[in-house]
């Protein structure tokens, strides 16, 4: 575990984990060399620092894979909030209002995206309870109209 230890000193603080960016041949290299420099008298246990190192991938892939899903799910979000631009919707605001109108823009905000509302009051996507798309609402009211 020395050598590891010991590139960990050479590289300059970050904040993510550097194994994920390991190659096959660079971590067989950590390996025979943590097996060169081992104390003979103390030998390290291999499978054991095997298994760290391959938890340590684990782990880093769990954070690669949840990050990517966070960031397609902010997308998800920002695209059904900006469909909805144009459109009659309902809901409570952020100040426990019930407010209604057409939406004019959508805003991305960290807590997710906010629609933007005519009257200026603005109401996030979680909060919608209402979407109207009054251009269907009228061409099947026309359509209704034309019949006998």
């Amino acid at each position: 575990m020395e050598i590891i230890e010991a590139l960990g000193s050479r590289a300059p603080a970050q904040t993510e984990n550097r194994f994920s960016d390991l190659s096959s041949q660079e971590f067989v290299e950590i390996i025979f060399a943590e097996l060169a420099n081992q104390n003979p008298l103390e030998p390290s246990d291999t499978g054991a620092l095997l298994d760290q190192l391959s938890t340590l991938r684990s782990i880093q892939s769990d954070i690669d894979l949840q990050s990517k899903l966070e960031s397609l799910v902010a997308q998800n979000e920002l695209t059904s909030a900006a469909s909805m631009i144009g459109k009659f919707v309902s809901g409570v605001s952020a100040e426990g209002e019930f407010v209604e109108d057409f939406v004019f823009s959508v805003t991305r905000t960290q807590d997710g995206p906010v629609l933007n509302l005519d009257s200026g009051k603005r109401l996030t996507l979680a909060n919608v309870h209402e979407i109207v798309d009054l251009s269907q609402f009228r061409s099947r009211t026309s359509q209704a109209g034309g019949q006998p």
